[in-house]
């Protein structure tokens, strides 16, 4: 076996949470490239066609499962139709995620608790569920948590945004050493300012700029820059790394000023 044959992840079944977005619909794409079979999770069928055609047309194989991970019993739900149709789970990714720009003080407790729903509540949900399964069968996992920069160092305006992803960074960690004994591997994808869906709205001319001036690289990233990081973390390529912040910002996080 090469070197490059440890990245590949064929006879594997990942399930990507939130893979009906764009992020996370493009990582779902590397796993099925890499050999996945891969189960996307959402609640739009119909964003969730078009990434099954993509992956598709990069030679993969995709499938929808309508799901609110936001509540425990959905994911029960999802695990076991993922075991009814392919028999094993092996990769999870969880990538749901909301944003809302906000001025703190005029927060509420509504939105508050929607966005710590589902950026909070449904990697907890995941990880308990799919980790369960995996201890109760004596076997190996990979989780992977879609964290942020401001999940490392807070950012501006997205105040509730940011305080979920630290937590899920916080999370992962502590995981990460609870399951480690078990070969149940979890760590934080941390993506840099790749615009997307929930981030377009708060990227203003004056919020480009800011960003662009604590970037080195000086552009956004593109969300194929992250498959590469995604097949290290869920592959046999990455089976001594756990409990840690894979970065991929184009240098955000290693200036100040």
């Amino acid at each position: 076996m090469s070197d490059l044959d440890t990245f590949k992840l064929e006879g594997k079944v990942a399930v990507v949470v939130g893979g009906t977005g764009v992020l996370c619909g493009v990582m779902a794409r590397g796993l099925a490239t890499a050999g996945a079979k891969v189960v996307l999770v959402g609640r739009s069928e119909e964003k969730a066609k078009a990434n099954i055609d993509m992956i598709a047309e990069a030679g993969g194989e995709a499938f929808f499962e309508a799901c609110d991970a936001s509540q425990k019993s959905g994911v029960e739900s999802l695990l076991a139709n993922v075991l009814e149709k392919f028999g094993r789970v092996d990769v999870l990714v969880n990538g749901a995620g909301v944003n809302a720009a906000t001025p703190f003080l005029e927060i509420s407790e509504e939105e508050w608790d929607r966005i710590y729903s589902v950026n909070v509540k449904s990697v907890m949900f995941a990880c308990q569920v799919f980790a369960k399964h995996w201890l109760d069968a004596g076997q190996p996992g990979s989780i992977i948590n879609v964290g942020s920069a401001s999940g490392v160092t807070p950012l501006s305006r997205v105040f509730t945004y940011s305080s979920t992803k630290a937590a899920v960074h916080n999370l992962s960690k502590n995981l990460a050493r609870e399951w480690a004994p078990n070969n149940i591997r979890v760590n934080i994808l941390v993506p840099g300012f790749i615009p997307a869906e929930q981030n377009k709205k708060v990227l203003t001319e004056e919020r480009v700029g800011q960003i662009m001036g604590h970037t080195p690289m000086d552009r956004f990233g593109t969300p194929d820059e992250l498959v590469g990081a995604t097949l290290l973390l869920a592959s046999d390529a990455g089976a001594f790394i756990t409990g840690t912040e894979l970065v991929v910002d184009g240098g955000f996080n290693a200036m100040t000023i």
